[in-house]
């Protein structure tokens, strides 16, 4: 038996990259009442007379629902300081959902050119409250230096997301030319426009594999179970290492709450929090909540 990596699925083709070759396989008749193999998956597969058919897969790291990518090692969310314009609610709420997911939410900024120093400085000054927190923030534009951020990729499996219009493209054809030139044979062959994406595919781009898709920009989160996002923000959990009064404090009409303490002591982002209680609110309103 041989293993592979998974890093397309069109219907029910699978197409697996192992040990420099790729190789276009279907599931086992056995798989298909079982787990549904997806992109970013690592397989066992065997190869039968002329096909290859996938046996099983291997145990998941961590698997995003919007595209449906595994084993992702970090999610890079591209915010745009212009056109569009910059949104710390957005941001937010990404961040919730990558780390929802089990991934890690690496901040880049795009379009830092387009804005004036006074403006720049004004979202720089927002953004401490994520450096202070332990994020990583990368600023990127057409001349800038991107070293830092092929070797952020180099070696990994990375998903884009923001808004529309936010810079993922370019910035990933300043990181690897050879990407838009791989993504227009794609388009071409397949009759389509490169904003018509309808399958989910790793690309290789400076080294790893990043997910070439629109449907991270989903922000559905009536799916996930929000209940340890606590847990998951690291300026939350240290201050409820310092305990709340509730055990099952979630940090929003509690008394003697750590979380809402460490605000008014300005150690959390205000408006991190107010978004937090914001989706804890919405969480009361589905079914499973």
């Amino acid at each position: 038996m041989e293993q592979g990596r998974i890093i397309k699925v069109i219907s029910n083709q699978y197409t697996i990259y192992s040990n420099g070759e790729l190789l276009v396989a279907k599931p086992r008749g056995k798989m298909r009442k079982g787990q549904t193999p997806y992109v970013g998956d690592l397989v066992n597969f065997e190869r039968i007379e002329d096909s290859v058919r996938i046996d099983s897969i291997l145990p998941r790291s961590n698997k995003l629902l919007r595209p449906t990518v595994c084993n992702v090692d970090q999610a890079l969310i591209v915010t745009s300081l212009k056109d569009p314009d910059f949104s710390e609610h957005l941001l937010n709420r990404l961040i919730f959902l990558v780390v929802l997911c089990d991934v890690e939410p690496v901040i880049c900024i795009t379009k830092s050119d387009l804005v004036g120093k006074e403006e720049f400085d004004r979202i720089d000054h927002i953004l401490d409250w994520y450096r202070k927190a332990g994020y990583r923030i990368f600023f990127s534009h057409p001349g800038s230096d991107d070293e830092q951020l092929k070797e952020l990729l180099d070696g990994k499996i990375s998903v884009l997301c923001g808004q529309s219009g936010a810079g993922k493209s370019s910035l990933l054809n300043r990181l690897d030319p050879s990407f838009k030139l791989h993504t227009q044979e794609i388009s071409k062959a397949l009759g389509r426009g490169k904003h018509t994406t309808r399958h989910c595919e790793l690309h290789p781009v400076a080294n790893g594999l990043v997910a070439d898709t629109p449907g991270f920009s989903s922000l559905d989160f009536s799916r996930m179970d929000v209940s340890k996002l606590d847990q998951r923000l690291p300026d939350f959990a240290r201050a409820i290492e310092e305990g709340c009064r509730f055990a099952d404090c979630i940090h929003v009409d509690e008394p003697d709450c750590a979380i809402k303490q460490a605000v008014a002591r300005h150690e959390i982002n205000p408006v991190l929090y107010e978004d937090y209680a914001q989706l804890r609110k919405e969480a009361k309103t589905w079914k499973q909540y």
